[in-house]
């Protein structure tokens, strides 16, 4: 077992290594790259929403909360037989909007938006830990490995300290540095008694988006982890016992680096996509093409009467001859779910579906 009092930000030790420096560089490069692209795209909302349904997802596999893309379409659109699991994932992606709004909103990543982003995720509000007997165990052997403190007041302190070096930038390291540091921090003190490794990976997107670095929460480590998810915990644990900060922190940059050109490629698809199906339903359907369609084909994986209604301003019936008109011309696929019939954009579907998460 290992235990100690954490340290306060900023750490002590040199940060920016030669090791460092040069994936840093590369890291950046990639993710330029992506902010650059997504910049251009009209409606963020078609991209933010596609890589957030594999983010949510990927994030909860981690915590051994495992679900399909078809479980989640089940969730998503309020069926009556979706799993706990896909309904744990969906709460995720709900936590994660919300944590962006505040973020837009505020300009600041505050203590008290933690504590709500985790309350969404586990859908209660039983906030900081006060009870003791938290401890991180080893998942294979079980053997603890590492206990947090303890004490409501102390991990206020340590969070404090922490939403200060998140906010102010009064020293000249690098944010991607900063970012490792501070998923390396929040880890490590623990302060929920669930939720405290969907809550990191969602504040490692806000922290993002809050320097500029991404106008588009879309950048996610979640995938990233899962394929090297033996590393993850075991350089975490030798920032605690050895103060090794240069392999946890180019394991982190190469994280971003390689998932900058992964989601890079899957928001290239999915626009190339939108537009490949605008220019045909232009061509096929004329009388109801709109981009107010497309947009609302392309928002979520599924639709409902209810949403074309809605965001056309038709009435109920046109709205349904509209989405009987694209499933007849193999736009959508539907099916009926309780009460009422999903429609399915299976092209937009496929490409997050068969995205790689390990």
């Amino acid at each position: 077992m290992y235990e100690q009092k954490l340290p306060m930000l900023p750490p002590s030790f040199e940060l920016e290594t030669k090791a460092v420096l040069k994936q840093l560089a590369r890291a950046n490069r990639a993710l330029a790259e992506l902010k650059g692209y997504a910049d251009t795209i009209p409606n963020k909302h078609i991209l933010i929403n596609a890589v957030m349904i594999n983010e949510s997802k990927d994030s909860s596999a981690i915590e051994n909360i495992i679900t399909t893309h078809d479980d989640l379409y089940q969730a998503m659109s309020n069926a009556s037989g979706a799993s706990p699991a896909a309904k744990e994932v969906v709460s995720y992606r709900t936590a994660l909007w919300h944590g962006y709004e505040l973020v837009k909103e505020r300009e600041m990543i505050t203590t008290n938006m933690i504590i709500e982003i985790q309350g969404t995720i586990e859908k209660n509000r039983a906030g900081i830990r006060k009870l003791p007997g938290t401890v991180l165990r080893n998942e294979r052997t079980g053997e603890t490995v590492y206990t947090p403190l303890e004490g409501e007041e102390e991990i206020r302190i340590l969070l404090s300290n922490l939403e200060k070096y998140m906010n102010e930038d009064y020293d000249d390291v690098d944010p991607l540095i900063k970012l490792a540091i501070i998923h390396y921090q929040f880890e490590s003190i623990h302060p929920f008694y669930d939720g405290n490794g969907r809550t990191g990976r969602i504040i490692n997107i806000l922290y993002l988006v809050l320097k500029g670095l991404l106008e588009s929460p879309i950048l996610y480590l979640s995938s990233y982890i899962i394929r090297n998810k033996s590393a993850y915990y075991r350089l975490l644990q030798e920032v605690r016992t050895s103060e090794k900060w240069e392999e946890w922190i180019v394991y982190i940059l190469t994280g971003i680096e390689e998932m900058s050109e992964e989601t890079l490629k899957l928001v290239k698809k999915i626009n190339i996509e939108v537009e490949i199906m605008s220019m045909e339903i232009k061509e096929r359907l004329p009388k109801i093409y709109s981009k107010e369609l497309i947009d609302l084909l392309f928002y979520e994986f599924y639709t409902k009467t209810i949403y074309i209604e809605n965001g056309l301003s038709v009435t109920r019936k046109t709205a349904a001859n509209y989405l009987v008109s694209l499933e007849n011309e193999g736009f959508l696929t539907s099916e009926k779910i309780g009460k009422e019939r999903i429609y399915q954009n299976k092209r937009l579907y496929d490409i997050i579906k068969f995205m790689p998460s390990n």
